[in-house]
């Protein structure tokens, strides 16, 4: 192969690969304006149905979703767990976080059962190297107070003009069902009385929350894609929202 050749090559291969990225980008340009050009159609068809007010019933996820913890988990329990002797850096007790909380919970079929204590001593216990009953105490009354969460979004309250903030919750230990099951969601439209094509529930988890709430026959928005805002499912639901 000549040289000129040999320089030719590499330059036609940076080629092929900027064309297969603009390929990748543009069926991804074409993805979204498809599920745009959807999400219009869908609302049109439900806006035919119910009428100005789409839906009848909102479901919000709390964590992740209404609220967030104000600061890094791994951050508090370091923090908190230095005088009990927690000697892992931040970064090696979110490792160790993340992978406990992705096991399966062997003790029931649900986490949470009850207050969910014995859980969450599990995920402590796993993330942190430390058993000790009082370090762990302190940890679970304190995300027990307000200043352990923050709203993910702080217009939440004033777009929704919400007087108090829920007309039902539904919890998972006492429904002896979490998400994705469909039995928590069919127990959140039970409480609010309505059915549950007439509901919408809004989550940041596509598997728990969106697939789980289209099995059980409500609508669902995906927190942070479908929708941004509380103001914004408000707007999508038909809700007027002033200032």
């Amino acid at each position: 192969m000549s040289a000129a050749a040999r320089v030719r090559a590499p330059a036609l291969l940076a080629g092929l690969r900027r064309l297969g990225t603009s390929a990748t980008e543009a069926e991804r340009e074409r993805g979204a304006r498809w599920e745009l050009s959807a999400a219009r159609e869908y609302y049109d068809y439900r806006k035919s149905i119910y009428g100005d007010v789409t839906h009848r019933a909102l479901l919000v996820d709390a964590v992740g979703t209404l609220v967030v913890p104000a600061q890094p988990t791994a951050q508090v329990y370091k923090s908190i767990g230095e005088k009990y002797g927690v000697k892992f850096s931040e970064e090696e007790i979110l490792m160790r976080y993340r992978w406990a909380y992705g096991q399966p919970w062997g003790r029931s079929r649900l986490r949470y059962v009850d207050d969910g204590r014995p859980f969450w001593q599990h995920i402590v216990s796993s993330s942190t190297g430390r058993s000790d009953l009082e370090y762990f105490e302190e940890l679970y009354q304190y995300y027990m107070t307000e200043k352990a969460w923050k709203l993910c979004d702080p217009d939440a309250e004033h777009a929704l003009k919400c007087d108090y903030w829920f007309d039902a919750v539904a919890v998972s230990a006492e429904v002896e069902a979490e998400k994705p099951n469909p039995t928590i969601f069919l127990k959140a439209c039970e409480l609010l009385d309505v059915k549950p094509e007439e509901a919408v529930h809004v989550g940041d988890d596509r598997r728990n929350d969106v697939w789980g709430a289209r099995d059980a026959g409500c609508d669902a928005w995906l927190w942070g894609s479908d929708v941004h805002s509380f103001k914004e499912v408000a707007e999508r639901i038909g809700v007027e929202v002033k200032g």
